[in-house]
């Protein structure tokens, strides 16, 4: 008998397991930039503690283990900023990626009132834009993370989410 994954907001107790996910997770990324300071690798568990308690986090869990997890939070100009959305290895290609997005974007518009979805990938990272396009994302920009890695800067509007939801 399987188990399947669910999704949820995050609580307190899944923030060690968050940073631990993102610390796997991203060291493909980094590996794919020759750069192991992104933020993902260099973020404190007590930084992680606080987005847990002041931003829209939510996680994939396969029984008590948390496999996944994204971060959303409000902006100044009515969007959400969404980020660091990691799969486990293991699981990465079953959709829970894009469960993850929905779920952020809904509980991003839903409560917090936000009119657009605003995420960054790096410009490397095939596999994630191909996602981000999939999922309606449309590159908009491009900028240069405070880790001096460039960026692609992709949006979507909260009509194209209910469109994709």
């Amino acid at each position: 008998m399987g188990m399947s994954v669910t999704i949820s907001a995050a609580t307190e107790q899944d923030a060690e397991q968050i940073f631990r996910l993102q610390y796997l997770c991203f060291q493909s990324e980094a590996a794919l930039y020759g750069n192991y300071r992104i933020a993902p690798l260099v973020q404190s568990l007590d930084s992680v503690r606080e987005e847990v308690s002041t931003d829209l986090v939510f996680v994939a869990r396969l029984g008590d283990e948390v496999v996944g997890s994204v971060h959303g939070r409000s902006t100044e100009d009515a969007a959400a900023a969404i980020g660091k959305l990691c799969v486990h290895p293991r699981l990465q290609g079953h959709g829970i990626g894009a469960r993850l997005l929905r779920a952020a974007e809904s509980a991003l518009a839903d409560e917090r009132g936000a009119r657009m979805f605003r995420l960054q990938a790096g410009h490397r990272s095939e596999s994630n834009l191909q996602l981000y396009s999939k999922v309606g994302y449309q590159r908009v920009g491009t900028s240069r993370g405070a880790d001096g890695v460039p960026m692609i800067v992709l949006e979507k509007t909260t009509d194209s989410y209910a469109a994709t939801a």
